[in-house]
């Protein structure tokens, strides 16, 4: 089976939104940690990649209980959590997005019910099946509590953040250092022995080889803002025949 990809949004434009589902990619993820998206915004961007086939996922700037509730109920379908250090973050975050017995999310109606046209029953049962929780490792201290993070009931999925892990172990903006690649290896190879999937996000072929012969069913395929400007740089280059 191939592999599920995913992008990151950085240009929050609908209409882009809706362009990178139908052009393939599985799932978008929409950002609030670096970017000031308003609500109308974020659910207008929700739509278009639904529209686009493709499923929304918001990365949170952080683990608040009722923004993760209000992007729910938006329809997102991932909630993303970056710079997560601790299995109590994660355990608050599936909290947030599950509903009673499994966790403490509130219910409303609106646009996830199809107004209407899903039972509340339904919906809860759906919802707690099938929203992800998705932690991002992006520091020395993340990856130390791994073990524990990945021992929480609920956590879907575990994305890498290289160039803040980089950061994070003094070593600059260098996602591609040697240090940093043997610290993503290590997170795979927690997330295998926990049995949950990890999602890399190959920088060259190298490292995309790699995953491919490690069977991983998750890519991310970096941020669209950066696709976008290598694209449009290599075109104008090219017709000046620079």
């Amino acid at each position: 089976m191939p592999p599920f990809v995913g992008l990151l949004n950085a240009l929050p434009a609908p209409l882009l939104c809706e362009m990178i589902g139908h052009a393939g990619y599985d799932f978008i993820v929409l950002d609030l940690e670096h970017l000031l998206v308003s609500p109308d915004q974020l659910q207008h961007a929700i739509r278009a990649c639904e529209l686009g086939g493709c499923e929304p996922w918001v990365r949170v700037p952080e683990v608040d209980a009722k923004l993760i509730g209000r992007v729910l109920d938006a329809g997102a379908k991932g909630i993303v959590i970056p710079r997560l250090e601790s299995a109590a973050e994660a355990a608050l975050a599936v909290n947030a997005a599950r509903f009673p017995p499994l966790g403490r999310r509130g219910i409303t109606g609106g646009r996830v019910t199809g107004f209407g046209k899903v039972a509340l029953p339904d919906y809860i049962a759906r919802a707690n099946q099938d929203i992800r929780i998705v932690p991002m490792i992006e520091s020395a201290a993340g990856i130390r509590a791994l073990p524990q993070i990945l021992a929480v009931p609920g956590i879907s999925l575990v994305m890498e953040g290289a160039l803040d892990l980089a950061l994070d172990l003094g070593l600059g903006p260098l996602p591609l250092h040697p240090e940093v690649w043997t610290s993503l290896r290590k997170i795979d190879e927690h997330c295998r022995d926990a049995g949950v999937p990890f999602c890399a996000n190959p920088r060259n072929e190298e490292q995309r080889s790699y995953w491919a012969t490690q069977g991983t069913q998750w890519l991310l395929a970096g941020e669209d803002r950066s696709l976008l400007q290598n694209t449009l740089r290599q075109r104008v280059n090219t017709l000046r025949g620079e």
